[in-house]
């Protein structure tokens, strides 16, 4: 991997969320993934003294989008000014704020000098979407993938969750994938209660206690630790598959069983 100017930025907002800031530290510009509340954005935008050129919104959840009007406001874009230009999936246009670019997947939006790969990964949402950007090692995956989990079947299907997440786990291992929420305690403790046998999830649930000790995010986190210890990656692995008693079942229905159970969980 060659050097690069990108920096990536967590940045809490409200109770459980995360969105991100890309700066390149070259020009001094940044994108936006997702605005859940405006003054924590802008409040990174000013530390680093970037010009915000993008914000691309994952999909039409309140906690996603609410906070883009006051970032608008900030930044005087209006109907006639457009500092920056705000993007989203095509196939949600019409639940997502006005959209000044519409992306589907197999399109390639140049993100600040590098090129973002457009996923469409429905499930927790329908036309919910992800960005791929391999020349920097990142995946940002809002609520489809995330730390230990995924998101919540809100309109999807789990057969429809489960191929966007093989897509997903196609990717390279050592991409860095950020998520949308803090849920690592709630997701892990769900993990272990499924009994697998997985040295790596037992490492990685000692670790994940420590940093939560100290505060810490455990956001972002590499893919292939979450292939690595993750279930709803894993339908398709014979132990968790026999761990849940699903030993000769497809992948596909495994996946469903896993995610009844973390909804009653």
């Amino acid at each position: 991997m060659h050097p690069h100017p990108i920096e990536i930025h967590t940045v809490p907002c409200l109770d459980d969320n995360y969105a991100f800031v890309i700066h390149n530290q070259a020009n001094g510009e940044a994108v936006v993934i997702d605005v859940p509340d405006a003054a924590p954005i802008l409040d990174k935008l000013s530390e680093l003294d970037a010009q915000l050129r993008a914000v691309v919104l994952t999909h039409h959840h309140w906690d996603h989008v609410d906070g883009l009007p006051a970032l608008k406001s900030a930044l005087g874009y209006d109907g006639s000014t457009k500092p920056f230009q705000v993007m989203g999936a095509k196939a949600d246009a019409p639940r997502l704020p006005d959209l000044d670019v519409s992306v589907a997947e197999g399109d390639v939006l140049p993100i600040l000098g590098f090129d973002a790969h457009i996923l469409d990964v429905s499930g927790h949402t329908v036309g919910h979407i992800a960005l791929h950007m391999p020349q920097i090692e990142a995946l940002f995956t809002a609520d489809s993938l995330m730390a230990m989990g995924c998101g919540r079947l809100f309109e999807g299907t789990p057969h429809q969750m489960w191929d966007s997440l093989q897509k997903l786990r196609a990717l390279p291992e050592e991409t860095i994938v950020y998520s949308g929420h803090e849920y690592m305690a709630g997701n892990m403790a769900f993990a272990l209660s499924l009994g697998e046998d997985n040295e790596d999830l037992a490492n990685r649930a000692d670790l994940v206690s420590a940093m939560r000790d100290q505060g810490l995010a455990t956001v972002p986190s590499m893919l292939g630790t979450e292939m690595a210890t993750n279930p709803f990656l894993r339908a398709d692995h014979p132990a968790l598959m026999a761990a849940v008693g699903m030993a000769d079942a497809t992948p596909g229905d495994v996946f469903t069983e896993i995610r009844r159970r973390k909804d009653n969980f």
